[in-house]
């Protein structure tokens, strides 16, 4: 070989060597990009053209061996997604879909519109202050599945912290770029019981840096949330009485007989709370002031609910197994969860959010309703213990709901016994009252004003200056 051939061929080696060093060290970087890539939403039937909106949806495993995998739906915010707080929603139930409410219902920036046959930009986004998660949990609930059946037996509200802790961690395997950013927990309703738990799990495993990653948790917010099981009831009960739903002689009749802090009721409690419940079948115990669905002139969901949530509180020795409802509620369109379940079982739509082809989605599943276990009746604990952690904590109240009304948590807030730190007095929207405010030593409640169960439908400008008061730490 010349000298110049051989020039060329070491010249050559040396290209190859470089080249094959660039690729070994730009390699993960292309890797965690496609693995998010895959998961972006590019066609979303029905989606308006604009705004532009980055959004992601798929599966996070969270239990290998039982095939147990979480669905989730990702906006980014709409401004500054690498400075904004990762917001975490969940919705509660049990066995209700943060999908189907939170997301396409009341605060992601794309909404079910009426027929079920598009979307709509929602110009009071939540993503407007933060990037924004949405996941349905538990496993059962809506896109998300189990390859064990009987996982579907064991659901309780230990089950649901350890695996919505497990879709943190290893969603944020896939996002990283959100590990640092200051990170919030959100939901409603029976979420009253998953997002406390869930901060407390991440509060403690925290502090355990060997065996766990750290996840810069700052604090929660709930709405209309399910807390102690005492206070709730007992909130339900006279609220339905001060509101007309019931009359004197019910009411007497059920606080003479009912005793809110056993676990099983006595036979005369049932019977007396049963009457109660049935007053609401002919409104909305949601939204006590709000139109009902009249879709098809049949028998509302409202109806069909609350029979299904009355059988399935009761054992067959007619004990009771403790009445929790899933979360059917009203708004200024009281059918929008037909709409969502319409939209959600095209097959364009699930091939465009990555979710399985397969099974019936559905917006509340009611077996899950029936089977879930109820072990915790308190989560006043883990307040008290939160709130001596230092955590932002805020408690909202849409006043016109039923279903777990201010009257209920105004009770427990109470029982916690926390020093105030500002009065009770009114906030301001738009020139008007938006609700009213009162701050305790480490913990905030707000009331939104003609607001039911689902805060963020019936006020959503409202819910919006509610979230930015929340994250901003700018007063309402």
């Amino acid at each position: 070989m010349s000298r110049m051939a051989s020039l060329q061929f070491f010249l050559l080696i040396l290209f190859l060597c470089s080249l094959s060093s660039f690729i070994t060290l730009t390699e993960p970087s292309n890797t965690y990009s496609q693995t998010k890539e895959f998961d972006r939403i590019t066609n979303l039937p029905g989606q308006p053209t604009t705004p532009p909106i980055s959004q992601f949806s798929g599966y996070i495993t969270v239990n290998q061996d039982h095939g147990r995998a979480l669905f989730y739906w990702f906006f980014e915010s709409q401004s500054e997604p690498l400075e904004k707080p990762l917001l975490l929603w969940l919705n509660g139930g049990p066995g209700c879909s943060s999908i189907g409410n939170g997301a396409a219902v009341e605060l992601g920036p794309l909404l079910v519109k009426k027929k079920g046959d598009a979307l709509e930009f929602n110009n009071y986004a939540w993503n407007r202050e933060a990037n924004l998660l949405f996941v349905e949990s538990p496993v059962g609930v809506g896109f998300s599945y189990t390859n064990t059946s009987s996982d579907l037996t064991k659901l309780d509200d230990r089950f649901v912290a350890e695996d919505a802790y497990s879709f943190l961690v290893n969603w944020m395997e896939k996002f990283p770029q959100f590990k640092s950013h200051d990170f919030y927990i959100s939901g409603e309703s029976y979420a009253g019981h998953y997002v406390p738990q869930l901060a407390e799990l991440v509060y403690d495993r925290n502090k355990d840096k060997t065996n766990y990653p750290v996840i810069n948790l700052k604090g929660f917010i709930v709405g209309n949330p399910e807390t102690e099981d005492n206070y709730d009831y007992h909130g339900l009960l006279d609220y339905a009485w001060s509101h007309a739903i019931i009359s004197d002689q019910v009411y007497e009749k059920a606080k003479q007989v009912c005793n809110f802090k056993l676990i099983n009721w006595m036979d005369e409690c049932n019977t007396a709370m049963e009457v109660v419940f049935q007053q609401y079948q002919e409104i909305d115990i949601y939204n006590i002031y709000a139109p009902r669905c009249l879709l098809n002139n049949t028998t509302s969901s409202t109806d069909d609910v609350l029979d299904a949530q009355i059988s399935a509180s009761f054992h067959k020795d007619g004990s009771k197994k403790g009445l929790r409802w899933p979360r059917i509620p009203g708004g200024y369109d009281p059918c929008y969860t037909k709409y969502a379940e319409k939209y959600f079982n095209r097959n364009d739509v699930r091939l465009s959010l990555h979710a399985n082809p397969n099974g019936k989605w559905e917006v509340c599943n009611e077996s899950i309703l029936r089977t879930y276990n109820y072990t915790v009746l308190s989560i006043l604990p883990i307040y008290i213990k939160l709130i001596k952690a230092g955590l932002k904590i805020w408690v909202y109240s849409g006043d016109a709901d039923g279903r777990v009304p201010v009257t209920g948590t105004r009770y427990w807030l109470e029982a916690i016994g926390l020093p105030l730190k500002a009065s009770w007095r009114s906030w301001y929207h738009n020139h008007q009252v938006g609700g009213r405010i009162v701050e305790y030593e480490g913990l905030t409640f707000v009331t939104v004003r003609g607001a039911g169960h689902l805060v963020p439908l019936n006020k959503p400008s409202e819910s919006v200056s509610l979230i930015h008061s929340y994250l901003s730490g700018e007063k309402l």
